[in-house]
């Protein structure tokens, strides 16, 4: 029997939590290296498995598959695809980073809040959101990938509940609240989608028979599973509400900024550049594969909400006041060009999708956790707080810059690459869209530039005056993303190579081929 190294990439970072957790509570400092070295571990496991796919190969690759509940048909059953081990190698690559950025985040406070600040609890629990969400990427079996997917809720809920930010202007007790209503709204927003899902995921099974991934597909190809057009669109808006609340798509998008703005930096990059790929990985895998007919019939109106999260997430990032929450708008933004390149359904639209996948979550975590040191020095997240930064810590605002510049897409950082495909597919399948979604671009230039300018520009304020530059630590976590963001912006043929011919079966599910261009004949 080959060595199982899905199973074991998501199960180490398990093992560390476990580990992490039981370390002493006097031993606070060794909980973290613990936790880092067992994130690095993960990380090496997820490289091996990115060097051993063949992207030429067969579409579910490193497969297991196992009996798990007989009686009820369902699996233990693994494989990756190219988008799958690319998510699952960026999910395995930031956790270091957001260790290392969260170093002192848990540390205990000289207040009656420090009981709710358990070192160990709080690198357990991101160990614990590592593996779940690794295991989602991987798993093949509908029942299974839903289990992960509402069981990840239980860490994150603890993590903005019970570790949130301490750069709170109001009252301990007021911070308190906040945070408790950010952890309860996103629990109850994802709950909702997650109940929906269930039973979708039974009717499913009732017409299937089988949670069966692979084994849907294949009757579906030999004529031996069909679906009434309703059972089938049911069954889509099923899945779909989940993954669109998980995403976060417009009109389920606003747990994500009370979420982001009360959790600490690094959880803020766990929530939006690792945990709400789920949602949008989960459109391309299960949405677009067990429904493709559904998934046509949904395309219009889909299309308009995604273009609407673009334009409605960039105007609100543009009035923001406080640095966190125009980050969670701006995500909001990028997540509806995401879903829209999905539903273009064209090679280039679904290619970008998957690129700007990991190229937001490597420029959202650059940019979020540049923030949060900014954010932690001054002890404020108003924007209005600011100003000079640049004169008195000039490391800290270049790499700010950089990060919101990848954010705004500039030719040559990485998401630059993954917003041009997405709209190329666009415009070539629907061209009102792909204008529509251009405004996106523009506004993102606005809300960016602005923020660089008020917080970094212009005299220094008496705040600001001491503020130190980035720390070697800081440093380690920050120099490592600009450079991925310069590298795959520049030579993005690795990461293209991997997920294209996943976006091919994907595709080939949905019997849809390119646009072609219409050529006047040469007279």
């Amino acid at each position: 029997m080959s060595f199982p190294l899905l199973t074991a990439t998501a199960a180490l970072p398990a093992i560390g939590a476990i580990a992490t957790a039981a370390v002493p509570a006097a031993r606070r400092t060794a909980a973290k290296w613990l936790a880092l070295l067992f994130s690095l571990a993960t990380l090496v496991l997820a490289g091996v498995a990115l060097a051993r796919f063949e992207p030429g190969g067969a579409r579910y690759q490193l497969t297991e598959s196992h009996a798990w509940i007989k009686d009820f048909g369902v699996r233990y059953e693994l494989g990756v695809d190219g988008i799958g081990v690319a998510l699952m190698a960026l999910t395995a690559l930031l956790i270091p980073f957001v260790i290392l950025a969260g170093w002192h985040d848990a540390d205990p406070l000289e207040t009656k809040s420090s009981r709710w600040r358990p070192t160990q609890g709080f690198f357990a629990l991101i160990l614990m959101v590592e593996a779940m969400v690794i295991l989602s990427f991987e798993a093949t079996d509908v029942f299974l990938f839903y289990i992960l997917f509402e069981a990840m809720l239980i860490p994150m809920y603890f993590l903005i509940g019970g570790f949130g930010d301490r750069a709170h202007t109001g009252s301990d007790e007021n911070a308190a609240a906040q945070r408790s209503y950010a952890a309860v709204k996103f629990l109850l927003y994802n709950l909702v989608g997650g109940l929906i899902m269930l039973a979708a995921v039974i009717g499913l099974y009732v017409v299937a028979g089988t949670f069966s991934l692979s084994d849907i597909a294949e009757a579906r190809a030999n004529g031996s599973l069909s679906m009434a057009t309703s059972t089938e669109r049911w069954l889509f808006l099923g899945f779909f509400f989940a993954f669109a609340v998980k995403a976060p798509l417009w009109p389920l998008h606003t747990w994500l900024p009370n979420a982001m703005g009360e959790a600490t930096s690094p959880v803020a990059v766990l929530i939006t550049a690792v945990v709400d790929k789920v949602g949008t990985f989960a459109m391309l895998r299960f949405c677009l594969q067990l429904f493709p007919e559904a998934s046509k019939w949904a395309t219009p109106v889909i299309l308009v909400l995604a273009l609407i999260s673009i334009v409605y997430g960039a105007l609100l990032a543009v009035g923001q006041r406080d640095i966190k929450r125009l980050i969670a708008y701006a995500s909001i933004s990028h997540f509806g060009f995401i879903i829209l390149g999905i539903f273009a359904m064209t090679s280039q639209g679904q290619s970008g999708a998957t690129l700007y996948m990991v190229n937001h979550g490597i420029s959202t975590a650059a940019l979020m956790l540049v923030a949060g040191f900014l954010i932690t020095r001054r002890g404020s997240r108003l924007i209005a707080d600011y100003g000079g930064v640049q004169k008195v810590a000039p490391v800290l605002a270049g790499t700010f810059l950089i990060g919101g510049l990848a954010t705004l897409s500039l030719p040559g950082l990485s998401p630059f690459v993954s917003e041009f495909l997405v709209l190329v597919g666009t415009f070539s399948a629907y061209p009102a869209a792909g204008i529509v979604a251009t405004t996106g671009i523009v506004l993102a230039a606005l809300y960016v530039l602005v923020l660089y300018q008020r917080t970094m520009t212009g005299p220094v304020k008496a705040e600001v005056q001491g503020m130190a530059d980035l720390k070697a630590r800081e440093l380690v976590v920050v120099v490592p993303l600009i450079a991925l963001l310069i590298f795959l912006g520049v030579y993005p043929k690795p990461l293209t190579e991997i997920v294209n011919p996943a976006v091919q079966h994907t595709m080939s599910d949905v019997q849809k081929k390119d646009p072609q261009p219409e050529v006047e004949a040469a007279k």
